[in-house]
């Protein structure tokens, strides 16, 4: 079934033309990718997909009763709100139900009226199976690091709400769902949560991201933006990467062909006399087709990085014994480290356990609380942050580099000019004039990123250095970092990126000793896998035999706590009815090894569910 169509779609601002007459499809199930380079209008086309914005020409049509959602880079809330109100903003009735549900739960301490209106809506969630989309709600908030669902959305960080954002869109369980670099502001656990939850989904999708694993495992289609004009590719970030090196070889190709047929066209059109004009119309339009293939521009704007890294000496930087917290809470204690020439260091760990004020500490922008950090005299630190650059208001691109230098050395020790290099770093003259304000996300970061390049560091530093940049500056700053020779520090939660760059991990981990890993974050993660593996099982210890005794200050069952404990006994009825079927179908003599592995998976979780119920209702009866 097609869920949405684009027909003929187009979009500019001012000169600067974005699309052209493109036209695509979404059918039910389909997970494509949009890719291009930053500023070629993919986060536009998203919005006008979504009903946000408005195309020149064309149209978008939705089909019937397709639910469609739209997840923006910035996601914008009601400061007064709390986590779980923003979540549960919904004119639907499961989520206004649970919603008013809550704040009654909230007041019902100190306000009768609401003690009484609890009574129906619990009704109402008992015919709605609310008790599960409440449980779904918070178990998502959990898995995207949410924890305080009373804390006011006014009070996070755009990171925070970005997670609360993404909450939300799952939670609606929409048909159709757009997402706009879902995985920015995402910790490397709730990113692979997040990547195994839409690739098992059976929603479309259509979604930017430069997170080439994630675009990997969920994607089965990509399409590109590129030359105003849309290319389609069936398949992941692998076959894409191998069609398109094929379509751009095939169009170069085609390219010469054309114009060799333009140059006898014009040789004729030049000798042909005027009386034959008119008999010879169908040549004359169609050597001016001809003469648009043939000139056509294909030659694609290559950013090379490539900058003078300074000498370094013996002594690179120290760190002795440092100690780091806020108030109460204490990131991490008396470490101690030197670094060396040319090493390449990954630094991971969840949102808030300390990576960016470590950073922060060793560039000298913040003092520990104790311990020392020495730089060797010879240092030269560049500091690429996590934080959207700044530009003074009303700057040109070119002026903003020539502040920093106007003239650039490059590896091989020859000097080029500011508006050179910013044309080698994909910024064409004409777009060197434009103002800063004028420029996409992408292009913004990618000029923060050379003001870093252009000082000549040989020790660098880069803060999430993949959000916002397109997959070809990525893979044109990788092949220049893997040659780069001063010391190398990258925090990221792209594994891709990590892993192709980094020798030894700095693992984070709140108020803990911080662990240097030796590898990269794959060998990382597979590692914590064998140590999950290798831990025992604890033994479930029967609970020993009391005589019950009556406890008159022991907390009585509220109403909710009461239905569920007299739920669970039919639930667990009906969970030993599935796990004797499944027994019977496994020693059934069946030889069809995929299916027999199904219903092994279908037992262990029965089996889990059985023994987490039962913990339940044994803590539930010792309330009665």
């Amino acid at each position: 079934m097609n869920y949405l169509s684009v027909d003929k779609l187009s979009k500019s601002y001012g000169a600067r033309v974005l699309f052209q007459e493109i036209s695509f499809g979404i059918d039910q199930g389909q997970k494509v990718a949009l890719v291009g380079v930053n500023g070629s209008g993919k986060s536009t086309l998203l919005k006008i997909l979504a009903g946000l914005d408005a195309p020149d020409s064309g149209e978008v049509v939705l089909a019937n009763d397709v639910k469609l959602t739209y997840l923006g880079q910035q996601p914008d809330f009601e400061v007064a709100q709390t986590v779980l109100e923003a979540v549960l903003d919904s004119t639907d009735e499961l989520p206004l139900l649970v919603k008013q549900y809550e704040e009654c739960l909230l007041k019902s301490e100190t306000d009768p009226k609401a003690a009484d209106k609890i009574t129906s809506l619990i009704s109402r969630m008992d015919e709605l199976d609310g008790w599960n989309y409440e449980g779904q709600v918070k178990e998502i908030l959990g898995k995207l690091g949410i924890s305080d669902f009373q804390q006011k959305v006014g009070e996070l960080s755009g990171g925070q709400k970005k997670r609360v954002g993404l909450a939300k869109t799952l939670i609606e369980k929409p048909d159709l769902v757009i997402l706009d670099e879902p995985t920015n502001h995402l910790d490397l656990d709730a990113i692979e949560w997040l990547e195994e939850y839409l690739s098992q989904s059976q929603m479309a999708i259509i979604m930017v991201t430069h997170d080439r694993y994630f675009l990997e495992s969920v994607t089965n289609e990509i399409i590109e933006l590129d030359q105003h004009q849309i290319f389609k590719y069936s398949g992941n970030y692998s076959y894409f990467l191998e069609k398109k090196s094929e379509r751009e070889e095939q169009q170069q190709s085609e390219k010469e062909k054309a114009k060799n047929l333009y140059n006898k066209e014009l040789e004729w059109i030049r000798r042909q006399p005027k009386a034959r004009g008119t008999k010879a119309k169908y040549r004359i339009d169609a050597f001016k087709e001809v003469k648009e293939k043939a000139h056509q521009n294909l030659e694609k704007q290559k950013l090379e990085l490539d900058v003078k890294t300074r000498r370094q000496g013996g002594k690179v930087l120290e760190m002795e014994a440092v100690s780091k917290g806020f108030g109460e809470k204490q990131l991490f204690e008396n470490f101690s480290y030197t670094f060396k020439k040319g090493e390449r260091l990954g630094i991971v760990g969840k949102n808030g356990t300390g990576k960016s004020t470590f950073l922060n500490i060793l560039t000298g922008q913040l003092q520990p609380d104790a311990g020392e950090v020495s730089k060797g005299e010879t240092t030269v630190m560049g500091y690429y942050k996590q934080k959207e650059p700044e530009f003074k208001p009303g700057m040109k691109v070119i002026e903003v580099v020539q502040e920093i230098a106007e003239v650039i050395t490059l590896s091989d020790g020859k000097t080029v000019t500011a508006s050179r290099f910013l044309t080698l770093f994909n910024f064409s003259p004409k777009a060197q004039y434009d103002y800063v304000d004028n420029l996409s996300g992408g292009e913004k970061r990618r000029l923060q990123l050379l003001c870093v390049l252009v000082q000549n560091p040989n020790f660098l530093i880069l803060d999430e250095p993949t959000n916002d940049l397109d997959l070809i500056t990525l893979r044109t700053l990788e092949d220049f970092l893997s040659q780069f020779q001063g010391c190398l520090i990258i925090v990221s939660h792209d594994r891709y990126f990590m892993d192709r760059l980094v020798e030894h991990l700095f693992v984070f981990d709140e108020g803990k000793e911080i662990k240097d890993f030796a590898g990269n974050y794959s060998i990382y993660r597979e590692w914590l896998k064998q140590q999950e593996a290798s831990k025992p099982e604890p033994k479930k210890e029967e609970p020993p035999k009391q005589e019950k005794v009556k406890d008159d200050n022991k907390r009585k069952m509220s109403y909710k706590e009461k239905r569920e404990f007299e739920s669970l006994e039919g639930e667990l009825e009906e969970l030993s009815k599935k796990k004797k079927e499944l027994m019977e179908r496994l020693n059934s003599g069946e030889q069809d090894h995929n299916l027999l592995m199904e219903w092994g998976e279908e037992l262990k979780k029965i089996e889990e569910a059985i023994d987490e119920k039962e913990l339940r209702w044994l803590e539930l009866s010792e309330m009665e």
